[in-house]
């Protein structure tokens, strides 16, 4: 860089300084910083920030303190970005209370914490299992967004809430999952892959069938029109959110799509679980009227429809396709008519229908050793 008689100014190192800082060029970044104290040029706000960041990016929380450092004694002000860069860096490695007061400190500065600030402090927590944390900082920034959109630079992605709903996960809170999904939602925020990966998680935990969430799990990956609202209406209906379930629902039952009956099952689902069971039982006809087939999620549903309107024949039949191999054996629809009987007050078919479905593990536990043998 340097010519004969030539002594580039602090901006031209600068720049090249926050361009390998943007790539990641760390020896290259160092080595200009250091091609500048040789030719006594000075660094400015803008190097020292580059420095911070891109050790920070790669955790290393000892060399991004010492470009800090050096950047008070040359008599700089840190900015909020080189203020964001070492709550990063403290991130990374976890170090909370190193983190959170210079989040504090940001807090007395023009303008407060920024976005990415904020969603660093969020992480952490999260990931460190501080959900009250975690949570209070996403309500100052919806509440920031919601004041001065423009400033903040609008709350939409959903980095923030995915971790601190997988947080909830973790500890099997569902309801808390799926209320914050609602605010999220409202705040106009889209649910992305990882929030999805999620919500699977939760219907897992919640007690939907896993035939019913690897159905879901299919329409979502071969990218369905219907996918993700019906992905996120069996969530609100694990959680008795009826209401949030059924507008979900209306959202593909307006005939904008085309249907298959893992549409049709969730939306069975939704209304029958909400105690809409005639809805419910409309949607199964309207299903079978456009030709699709009724398969094991159906009845599965189905059985849960029937039980709560106490429509006992309505179980009989259902029953009776699985008892005379119309429906292929299985646990989750033996579980569902179980439950369903003794919904309906049929407290001696529940039995009856518990000591077939142990019939049935049993045979096929000797078919399986027989198979084994052979």
């Amino acid at each position: 860089m340097k010519g004969e008689g030539f002594k580039p100014r602090c901006e031209t190192f600068s720049a090249l300084i926050a361009s390998y800082s943007r790539k990641g060029l760390v020896s290259e970044a160092v080595d200009t910083f250091e091609e500048m104290k040789t030719l006594g040029v000075e660094p400015n706000e803008i190097v020292f920030g580059s420095l911070v960041d891109i050790f920070a990016e790669n955790g290393k929380v000892e060399e991004a303190l010492r470009y800090y450092s050096l950047m008070e004694k040359a008599g700089l002000v840190p900015n909020q970005i080189v203020i964001t860069s070492l709550i990063k860096a403290y991130s990374k490695v976890s170090q909370w209370k190193e983190a959170q007061e210079l989040y504090s400190r940001m807090k007395d500065m023009e303008g407060g914490p920024d976005v990415i600030a904020s969603n660093c402090m969020i992480n952490l927590y999260a990931n460190l299992g501080m959900i009250t944390e975690a949570k209070l900082i996403l309500n100052d920034l919806r509440r920031n967004s919601l004041a001065d959109v423009q400033k903040l630079g609008a709350v939409n992605d959903c980095a923030s809430y995915n971790n601190i709903m997988a947080c909830y996960a973790a500890n099997g809170k569902i309801n808390a999952s799926a209320e914050l999904l609602k605010q999220m939602m409202a705040s106009h925020i889209l649910p992305d892959a990882t929030t999805f990966k999620i919500i699977f998680t939760l219907l897992r935990k919640g007690g939907i069938p896993s035939e019913a969430v690897s159905q879901l799990e299919v329409s979502y990956k071969e990218g369905r029109a219907y996918a993700k609202s019906a992905i996120v209406s069996s969530l609100f209906s694990v959680v008795k959110m009826h209401e949030d379930a059924m507008e979900s629902c209306e959202e593909f039952l307006s005939g904008k799509f085309a249907l298959d009956s893992s549409a049709y099952n969730s939306a069975i689902n939704a209304y029958g679980a909400s105690g809409e069971v005639e809805k419910a039982l409309n949607l199964f006809m309207r299903m079978q009227d456009e030709g699709l087939k009724p398969d094991l999620v159906t009845y599965i549903y189905l059985a849960g429809c029937y039980g709560k309107a106490g429509m006992v024949e309505g179980l009989r039949r259902v029953y009776g396709l699985l008892k005379y191999g119309e429906i292929e054996p299985n646990e989750s629809l033996y579980k569902a008519l179980i439950d369903a009987y003794r919904d309906a007050g049929k407290n001696d078919l529940a039995e009856m229908v518990e000591q077939e479905m142990r019939f049935s593990a049993s045979t096929e536990e000797i078919d399986d050793s027989e198979s084994e043998g052979d």
